[in-house]
């Protein structure tokens, strides 16, 4: 029984994972030291988990963060819990396209390989604001700021699937939460209209474009032929304190290097297990307009 007087959900999907894996369940015995990792939102909760189990798995996780000092607070409490953990901590602010860029020059100029990009940071249904460049402080940060720094990564994650010959792994956390989003406002003034601004709704909205974005990324790299997938995924309800973030970084792990998910893409997964999302997250045209409307708040930043 759990600790609210509900039994455990056991069953498991077509993976063999379900509900209550937990991410080191779903990463045994596999040898991920030749992978290059950036987590986003590695400073806590099920970011932080995730880059510990990958850590722990052997691959090399940068983190990055608002400021190098919370990030560093971060490096040392997995580094006592695994001392032989290969973490890097860099600066990084998503919700500001100038740092999400610096970030990425800064990364690129260390000549690291790429292997596994896991887009995970986000704010929740915060008050109305706007980011410094602007935009809907959610949009921004949760969807705008991931769709720059994918965009700037995505040759180098290229570039080692070619000479590594390991697929690279995109992976889009977003929620089920991406059914309240259903009314996209694909324009600037809809976006930053503070009177009809909800804060649950436009935490939807930033969490369907997640999945959006990375259906329309898979069906551009799959046209062009890259080495590279791209995936999203709700996170999982946690029943308990005790266990959340193991298994809320559960199906994040999963698609990060378990081989059972190789070649899969443009899929949206739920307990380590393929499902359907919204159908308006599965819509190819609005894919689109979302990819061209992101393209445009980039060129209107400088990006």
């Amino acid at each position: 029984m759990s600790l609210w007087g509900w039994p455990w959900r056991t069953s498991t999907g077509a993976s063999g994972f379900g509900r209550s894996s937990t991410a080191e369940e779903v990463t045994e015995g596999i040898d991920a030291h030749d992978f290059t990792a950036i987590v986003t939102g590695a400073t806590n909760g099920i970011g932080k988990e995730t880059a510990r189990v990958l850590a722990l798995r052997g691959a090399e996780v940068i983190i990055p963060s608002r400021t190098i000092e919370s990030g560093l607070r971060v490096k040392e409490s997995l580094l006592e819990q695994n001392p032989s953990a290969k973490l890097h901590v860099m600066e990084m602010d998503l919700s500001s396209l100038d740092s999400v860029e610096t970030f990425a020059r800064s990364f690129i100029s260390t000549n690291k390989r790429l292997n596994i990009l896991i887009d995970n940071a986000g704010i929740m249904a915060c008050p109305f604001q706007l980011s410094r460049d602007g935009i809907e402080m959610q949009f921004a940060t949760n969807h705008l700021g991931h769709f720059l720094l994918t965009k700037l990564l995505l040759e180098k994650m290229k570039s080692t699937a070619k000479e590594t010959g390991v697929q690279g792994r995109i992976i889009n956390v977003s929620s089920s939460a991406h059914r309240r989003g259903y009314e996209l406002p694909f324009s600037l003034d809809k976006l930053n209209d503070k009177s009809s601004y909800k804060r649950f709704t436009a935490y939807g909205q930033s969490k369907l474009a997640n999945i959006l974005h990375a259906n329309e990324l898979s069906r551009k790299l799959q046209e062009e032929g890259s080495n590279v997938t791209a995936n999203s995924l709700h996170p999982g309800l946690i029943q308990t304190n005790i266990t959340r973030f193991l298994q809320g970084a559960a199906t994040t792990c999963y698609l990060a290097i378990n081989p059972k998910v190789k070649d899969a893409t443009g899929k949206y997964y739920v307990n380590c297990n393929e499902e359907n999302p919204l159908p308006e997250a599965k819509d190819n045209d609005l894919a689109n307009k979302l990819w061209v409307f992101s393209e445009e708040l980039l060129r209107k930043g400088g990006k």
